[in-house]
């Protein structure tokens, strides 16, 4: 009488191991270009978002409101890709207080925000102060690709997204 055993052996177990990490190792590099579209689209919808609600919030407090670049989440800074935040000058002091700070948005990893130093103002109409203006996101490593996505802040408030991606620098 012969035993007859079931499940696999260590051999068999390997070798599938092995040919699942080939497979892996040739489909992972293709993928990356998706990676990349796909957080690139997350943080432009967000900063059309961000950029939205502070039109909104300008018209609606009737002072204005402010989009600046934020790595804590309290004053303006330099660095958009850190974070900004959207906040309202309610005493006209030009500095963000921690009651007026609306929201604060953290910065993506891997991705990198370019946009004016001094922020984007709204006036009370909704409009832009100053003359129109442009935030571009992309990713931080690119692979030659045209993923940088550019965000377009017209002098009457509206934010409009470029159709098509340039190629990052």
């Amino acid at each position: 009488m012969q035993v007859k055993s079931r499940g696999f052996s260590l051999i068999e177990l390997v070798i599938v191991i092995a040919v699942a990490a080939v497979l892996l190792a040739i489909a992972l590099p293709s993928f990356q270009s998706v990676f990349r579209s796909n957080r690139v689209a997350t943080a432009t919808n967000e900063m059309i978002a961000t950029l939205s609600l502070a039109r909104g919030e300008a018209i609606r407090n009737a002072r204005g409101a402010i989009v600046c670049p934020s790595a804590d989440g309290a004053i303006c800074g330099d660095d958009w890709t850190a974070g900004w935040i959207i906040w309202a000058d309610h005493d006209g002091n030009g500095v963000p207080d921690d009651d007026e700070v609306i929201r604060f948005v953290q910065g993506k990893s891997r991705t990198v925000v370019e946009g004016p130093e001094a922020g984007v103002q709204f006036d009370p109409r909704g409009r832009i102060v100053g003359a129109a203006t442009s935030v571009a996101v992309q990713p931080d490593e690119c692979g030659g690709q045209a993923l940088r996505r550019i965000i377009t802040i017209g002098v009457t408030g509206q934010v409009s997204r470029a159709s098509a991606m340039e190629v990052c620098e």
